[in-house]
């Protein structure tokens, strides 16, 4: 591969982090208001449904599309164009049977789900399968030829859409005194016509830019449907786990809940309490995920095996920035979760179960960074067992730990199986750097930046708080927002002012150069 083709491999992979990063963040916060808007019983059948159009959506932006630019990158390679036959017939077929199987089983999965009147919320969400072969094509077509800026803005267009049209049709439907399991229905429509705008937004982009224009030579199928399974499945668990951990939560918290010792009405409100920790664990994974994995350079096998010493610290520094942002994100999570709760959701029902699921944000952001690296060496099958086995452990401890402990035990149940993700992961990494350590982490920086980050947080839980004599979500607004910053700013230069990074990390975070120019000047 050329050097221009290279750059422009490293900036569309930037693109797309850049948006993927974005849509996560509108993902995240829409259901904040959707919460305010609906309760928390319209807030349980949303996310009794979400799963599934997450499933889709993430087979739509990284699943299929991966595969299919693998596809076309193979392709180019021999001097031909893709089929296109064979791989939108798999397409076709592929989702044509989801959405069948989803359809036409809708009222068995609410039955399993113990709330028989989710079926038409599940039936329309279903539709939402039909889409995904035709935004597939086009993303992974452009992907394949190093064009990252379609997907990149139709998936930024389709999250906009998406989160505008729920948060609008639940408006207009709770002011017309609608049915709630409607609106959970309008919910998923939203969902449905962000997939066909952000479709139409592809169309034009195909038509403007016509990226292939030679006649595609047709071959076996064999390799399509192999392709297919590795990439368009194996690849997507990596993006799956909270949604897979969410689902196991849709099908085994009521009938739990309920063996608690809730009535029907109760479990289904207290199930819409325990989903006000799934947008905050999102964004606390974005944070603690992301920019660990912008140190994480193109891995491969062959690389590793090239380039041994540098491969390797970049895989100590993206695990130890993970760990470090993560345990800061989580830390903040569980010591003003109090305080979140009744701002953004307007009471503080659940705080205590829900600062004991915050802890997963550490695990889930080292999940997500540890199997990236995994499948960026080509581990890709042992990361979709690993996180397979989690997901039946979350299955198996939901049942017992939540008909015991209530929504606390459903807690401590993705917390344990997120540990035994890592746990797996962790073993085959150290099959791979045998002889070096996974983490370098200077203890005592890191145990002076808690210490200094918990400080601060006991002073404005137990001081500032009472002073301010806050009562209205602007003041728990302002105090929040005044009680994050301050605790990130404390945290991060505390840490770096006891060189708990490198010259090469502290290069790597944002305003790195001017990080380490000062690191060096008081080294002077």
């Amino acid at each position: 591969m050329d050097n221009h083709s290279t750059k422009q491999l490293f900036k569309g992979a930037m693109l797309l982090t850049l948006a993927g990063l974005l849509s996560k963040i509108l993902s995240a916060g829409y259901r904040i208001p959707l919460q305010n808007i609906t309760g928390d019983l319209g807030f349980y059948i949303y996310q009794q449904v979400y799963p599934f159009l997450g499933f889709a959506m993430v087979l739509s932006l990284y699943g299929f599309p991966t595969a299919i630019s693998k596809l076309v990158s193979d392709q180019r390679e021999q001097g031909r164009d893709l089929s296109f036959a064979p791989v939108f017939s798999l397409l076709i077929i592929i989702n044509v049977t989801f959405f069948l199987i989803m359809y036409i089983n809708s009222s068995y999965i609410a039955r399993w789900m113990g709330d028989q009147q989710l079926k038409t919320p599940l039936q329309t969400a279903s539709f939402i399968f039909l889409i995904v072969p035709f935004t597939s094509m086009i993303r992974g077509v452009f992907q394949g030829l190093n064009n990252m800026k379609p997907t990149a803005i139709s998936q930024v267009v389709e999250q906009f859409i998406r989160v505008s049209i729920i948060l609008m049709t639940a408006t207009v439907f709770i002011r017309q005194g609608k049915d709630l399991y409607v609106v959970g229905s309008g919910a998923a429509l939203g969902s449905i016509l962000g997939s066909i705008v952000a479709f139409i937004v592809l169309v034009y982009l195909w038509y403007k830019i016509r990226p292939i224009k030679k006649r595609a030579l047709k071959i076996r199928w064999t390799p399509y449907v192999r392709i297919f399974l590795v990439y368009g499945f194996f690849m997507s668990m990596n993006h799956l786990i909270l949604l897979l951990l969410q689902l196991a939560d849709a099908f085994t918290l009521i009938p739990s809940l309920m063996n608690y010792g809730f009535n029907n009405i109760e479990a289904k409100q207290w199930k819409g309490v325990f989903d006000r920790g799934q947008p905050l664990i999102q964004l606390g994974t974005v944070v603690g995920s992301s920019l660990a994995l912008a140190l994480v350079p193109s891995l491969t096998r062959k690389r590793l095996e090239k380039y041994p010493e540098l491969l390797q610290s970049h895989i100590q520094s993206s695990l130890k920035l993970s760990l470090l942002l993560s345990v800061g994100a989580a830390i903040g999570l569980v010591g003003l979760f109090s305080h979140i709760n009744v701002l953004l959701f307007q009471n503080d029902y659940g705080s205590a179960s829900l600062q004991v699921l915050m802890i997963a944000v550490v695990f889930s952001s080292l999940v997500i960074t540890s199997a990236t690296i995994l499948q960026g060496l080509g581990y890709i099958k042992i990361t979709a067992i690993t996180i397979a086995i989690g997901v039946f452990l979350k299955w198996m401890l939901n049942s017992w730990l939540t008909s015991n402990y209530g929504i606390t035990g459903s807690a401590g149940a993705s917390v344990i199986s997120l540990v035994a993700i890592l746990f797996l992961n962790v073993v085959w990494l150290k099959r791979v750097l045998v002889k070096n350590r996974l983490l370098v982490l200077p203890l005592s920086s890191f145990s002076l930046a808690i210490g200094g980050l918990v400080i601060w947080l006991y002073f404005v839980n137990n001081y500032l708080f009472d002073w301010l004599m806050i009562t209205t979500r602007v003041g728990y607004l302002f105090f929040v927002l005044l009680a994050i910053l301050g605790g990130a700013t404390i945290y991060i230069i505390l840490f770096i002012r006891l060189n708990g990074f490198n010259k090469d990390e502290l290069y790597a975070l944002p305003c790195g150069e001017w990080l380490s120019a000062q690191v060096k000047r008081r080294k002077q």
